[in-house]
């Protein structure tokens, strides 16, 4: 990934998260972290990853969040010095939750491993 872009996705990432402890009114976006934040090349579009503390108001935080994008898209301009600040769309990162399922099944496997092997007799006569 070309350096610059990976600097500006650093910048964004921190500046959004500041932008929404701070500056949003919405007390649901204020539990919201960014993941992620990946911009294109040509800086046109930047798609920002985020988790929600409430996952039962998900669908509701997603549309405020993308909602308020332009807004926190002018804070943006005033904060990073680039010529083009790139479209903000806000998308929920379900890594989190994959990575939780996959621990989930291992731990039943070790759990079902150990139960197997705790109930077979081991007889040597």
């Amino acid at each position: 990934m070309n350096l610059k872009i990976e600097r500006l996705n650093n910048t964004i990432m921190r500046e959004v998260s500041m932008i929404l402890e701070t500056e949003i009114k919405d007390k649901d976006i204020k539990f919201v972290t960014v993941t992620a934040v990946k911009t294109t090349s040509d800086l046109s579009f930047c798609k920002i990853y985020v988790t929600v503390l409430n996952d039962d108001r998900r669908t509701e935080i997603m549309k405020a969040l993308n909602n308020a994008s332009g807004f926190i898209r002018k804070l943006l301009s005033e904060r990073i010095e680039v010529r083009h600040i790139p479209k903000l769309e806000f998308i929920f990162d379900e890594s989190i939750e994959y990575g939780k399922r996959i621990e989930d099944k291992i731990k039943e496997i070790y759990k079902d491993e150990k139960k197997e092997n705790s109930s077979s007799v081991n007889i040597d006569e």
